[in-house]
C-alpha cells in the first residue's frame, strides 16, 4: 500500500525571507542602545575596576589553546575573532565592537577555542572570570549584564548563520554593511560613511565567498547607489541610506512572479 504522506520540502525562497528579520534604523533605539552601552561599561568600572590594554592593529589579546581566566569587554576599537579550521586555514567567525565582549568560548573547556585580533587601535578591559563571579553574587545588575552579553552573542551567531545559509552573494554583502552600519548606530557613531577594518579577502573569509565575488558585490551596490567608494581602491564607503540596504536584501529573497501558461 502506498504511503499518502505528504514528503518533506525544502523551504522556499519566499519562506526563508520571512524568517530573517531586517531590521529598519530607529534613532531613537540606536540612542537608548548607545546609552546602554555607557551604562554597562560604567558599572562594570564602578564595580570591578578592570584592569585596562591599549591596543593596536595585530594585536592578539588571547589564543586558541591558551587557559582560560578572564573575559575582555571592548572599550573602543574593533576585533575579529578567528579560528583554524582542520586543514590549518583560518577563519573568520565574528566581529566585536565597543562595549562587546570576548572570551565567553574558553568557558566550557577552560581554554579560549579562537584567536582575538584587534582591526585597529582601541582599548580593551580585562576582567577575571572568577572576580565576576564573586561580584555577580552581590550585584544582581552585574549578573544581568553579563547574561544579556551572552544571549546577544548566541542571536548574533543565529543571524551570521542565517545569513550565509540563506542570502545570495550580492545580499550576503549587503548584509554585512547593514550590520555593521546598525552596530556603529547603535554606539552612538556616524552610520553615512564607515570606515571597514577588513580587506575584501576577509570579508570574503567571514562571509564564506570568494574575494572576487566580493568585489563584484560590492560593484554592483555601487551601480545601483545603494553605496559609493569614497576613493578607489580604499576602505571608506558612504551609504546613502541604511535602510535601503534592507530593502535590497529583502528584494533578493522575493520570489520571481513567473506567469501561468494556459
Amino acid at each position: 500500500m502506498l504511503s499518502t504522506a505528504t514528503p518533506h520540502r525544502a523551504p522556499t525562497l519566499s519562506a526563508l525571507a520571512a524568517t530573517i528579520r531586517l531590521p529598519q534604523s530607529d534613532a531613537g533605539a540606536n540612542q537608548r542602545a548607545s546609552q546602554a552601552t555607557a551604562d554597562t561599561l560604567k558599572l562594570l568600572n564602578d564595580t570591578l575596576a578592570p584592569q585596562r590594554r591599549v591596543v593596536h592593529a595585530g594585536d592578539v589579546i588571547y589564543q586558541a589553546g591558551e587557559r582560560f581566566g578572564n573575559l575582555f569587554i571592548l572599550n573602543s576599537g574593533f576585533f575579529k575573532i578567528v579560528t583554524l579550521s582542520p586543514d590549518g586555514r583560518e577563519q573568520v567567525v565574528g566581529l566585536k565592537f565597543r562595549g562587546d565582549w570576548l572570551g565567553f568560548d574558553g568557558i566550557a573547556n577552560n581554554q579560549y577555542s579562537c584567536d582575538a585580533v584587534a582591526m585597529d587601535v582601541g582599548e580593551v578591559w580585562i576582567v577575571r572570570y572568577d572576580a565576576l563571579l564573586a561580584a555577580c553574587a552581590s550585584k544582581p545588575a552585574l549578573l544581568t549584564v553579563l547574561h544579556e552579553a551572552m544571549s546577544r552573542e548566541i542571536a548574533r551567531d543565529r543571524d551570521s548563520l542565517m545569513s550565509v545559509c540563506t542570502l545570495p552573494a550580492d545580499a550576503r554583502v549587503a548584509d554585512f554593511l547593514r550590520y555593521w552600519a546598525e552596530s556603529l548606530a547603535k554606539r552612538g557613531l556616524r552610520t553615512d560613511q564607515i570606515t571597514l577594518r577588513m580587506t575584501r579577502a576577509e570579508i570574503g573569509n567571514y562571509l564564506g565567498m570568494t574575494l572576487e565575488t566580493v568585489s563584484r558585490a560590492l560593484s554592483k551596490l555601487a551601480r545601483d547607489k545603494l553605496i559609493h567608494f569614497v576613493e578607489k581602491g580604499r576602505r571608506d564607503i558612504h551609504i546613502p541610506e541604511v535602510d535601503a540596504l534592507s530593502e535590497f536584501i529583502q528584494g533578493c529573497l522575493a520570489p520571481t512572479t513567473t506567469p501561468v501558461l494556459q
